[in-house]
């Protein structure tokens, strides 16, 4: 596992995810990054492998993944993964890392769409679209904005979130539009969650090509999944972040491996967690060959 070139075994996972899954019009793809926190080598004097993988929500499958040397090298790895993936039709989700012409005009070259997180790595940018949003949402003639809004409620676990969705066409505040290529809206999700009596505020901003809000507030909510059922399945079913494998291509192969095996074993159609799926396979044969051999 150490001497194989993990862009081999990447290449293999990618063609065998599209010899299984069948990605919908519409269907939202999460690209984010992980560190794998114990494959640091201080010997020879190497950092932690830090991996950026591609989830896609509906299917629930992870698409593939690409190696980085460091976080903010996923500027460059994101249209690098990206030209290994089919993506046509499908929405790219990215937080403010990908915010970036580059990845904007890869995501369109790929006939893809997209819903990109601003913050301040991009300065006047995030600046004024939350001076946009500010203005908007106070106005009391939303049409004259070209505002559009939508409203979910959840209430569970003696918490209560509200959150409402904005998107706007109107581009005429914003720096520098012609540089997006296939910008069409801009968004705004705030989130005001109640615990304990104890009420929170957040607002989190963002470019897309996309014009129907709905369409926008689920890719911004889907955008979590990546993080929930991939990276978080790694960390405590997996347990990823405990692993000391560090030798060669070892770190990278696994991490591959590993999203395999969560494919696999989400697929398989039982109602069981994927920690007691991985149990009942390790001492079952027949349900570890229904896992492993998909029909």
């Amino acid at each position: 596992m150490a001497r194989i070139p993990a862009s081999e075994m990447t290449d293999c996972f990618i063609a065998w995810v599209k010899s299984v899954a069948d990605l919908t019009e519409g269907e939202v793809v999460a690209i984010d990054g992980k560190t794998l926190r114990r494959s640091y080598n201080k010997k020879d004097k190497l950092g932690a492998v830090h991996m950026v993988s591609a989830w896609a929500n509906q299917s629930g499958l992870s698409l593939g993944q690409i190696k980085t040397e460091e976080k903010s090298n996923e500027i460059t790895a994101i249209p690098a993964l990206l030209d290994l993936l089919e993506v046509k039709g499908c929405i790219i989700t990215i937080d403010a890392m990908g915010c970036q012409t580059e990845i904007a005009a890869k995501i369109i070259e790929k006939k893809a769409d997209y819903v990109l997180a601003v913050k301040d790595n991009q300065k006047y940018l995030h600046e004024a679209i939350k001076d946009y949003f500010n203005e908007a949402t106070a106005s009391d003639k939303p049409d004259l904005c070209q505002l559009q809004s939508h409203e979910e409620c959840n209430a569970e676990h003696r918490r209560i979130e509200v959150r409402r969705c904005y998107l706007s066409t109107c581009l005429a505040t914003l720096p520098d539009v012609a540089r997006w290529k296939g910008l069409k809206s801009i968004g705004m999700v705030e989130s005001q969650r109640t615990f304990n009596g104890r009420t929170s505020l957040e607002r989190r901003y963002y470019i897309s090509t996309l014009e129907g809000v709905q369409i926008f507030a689920n890719a911004a909510r889907s955008h979590w999944g990546v993080e929930n059922s991939l990276h978080w399945v790694l960390d405590v079913t997996f347990r990823e972040d405990d692993s000391r494998i560090r030798t060669g291509y070892a770190p990278e192969n696994f991490n591959i491996v590993r999203q395999l095996a969560i494919n696999l074993l989400k697929t398989e159609p039982s109602k069981m967690s994927l920690k007691k799926k991985r149990f009942k396979a390790a001492l079952n044969d027949s349900f570890r060959e229904k896992v492993m051999f998909l029909d």
